[in-house]
């Protein structure tokens, strides 16, 4: 790709975001655009039409997620690196078309355009790039992963702490989990043992926080 425009598509359901990617890249010579789309579901037919180097795809689409078209992709055209852009560097999401779509990078949608053009001449070098706050997020997500395992909570218990998050009270759990509010109350206080929390409250903060809910 030395000698040659890198060939690009972007696929993202708001206009104004196809509209200020193009903008950032408009006039650089090592770069093209073949199509730009706001509908998801139309890229791979496109692809097939015209191959490119480079799909840059949001994440949130209605119709087609970008996990799910990034999937696509790869099964279809294993060549093309797949760019990812979102609003947030979600851990679980990124670690997930990491191992799913074997996506070459992941940057944020309020990325400026020295970073875009490093992170596409990385990736179309064969390499991968993923912004900073990207990168402390996984870090992020990885720390409350090990927490939760630490923790050794249950499926039942994380069953548990989604029902009192919705305000549910004792009787209520057991009857939703077919349980006695003897095993519930049991399962209450090892939940709060477990977590280091004390109050309703401060469980439903560190279920926000380690994700449980």
């Amino acid at each position: 790709m030395k000698n040659e425009k890198i060939t690009l598509a972007l696929v993202d359901d708001h206009q104004i975001v196809i509209d200020g990617l193009m903008s950032l890249l408009k006039g650089h010579d090592r770069f093209k655009f073949v199509f730009a789309s706001t509908d998801p579901t139309e890229v791979v037919q496109k692809l097939t039409q015209t191959p490119v180097d480079i799909l840059l795809t949001d994440i949130m689409m209605p119709g087609l997620p970008g996990n799910e078209l990034a999937k696509l992709v790869k099964q279809k055209f294993p060549a093309i690196k797949i760019l990812a852009l979102s609003m947030s560097g979600q851990g679980d999401l990124v670690n997930e078309m990491i191992n799913d779509s074997d996506i070459s990078g992941y940057v944020l949608k309020n990325i400026g355009k020295q970073e875009l053009l490093k992170a596409l001449d990385k990736i179309a070098a064969g390499g991968i790039y993923f912004s900073e706050e990207v990168i402390d997020e996984l870090q992020r997500s990885s720390q409350r992963k090990k927490q939760n395992e630490d923790a050794h909570l249950t499926d039942r218990e994380i069953e548990i702490i989604r029902l009192i998050e919705k305000e549910y009270n004792n009787k209520q759990i057991a009857e939703a989990l077919f349980i006695s509010e003897r095993t519930v109350e049991t399962h209450r206080k090892n939940i709060f043992r477990k977590t280091s929390t004390n109050s309703v409250i401060g469980l439903v903060k560190y279920a926000y926080e380690h994700k449980l809910i």
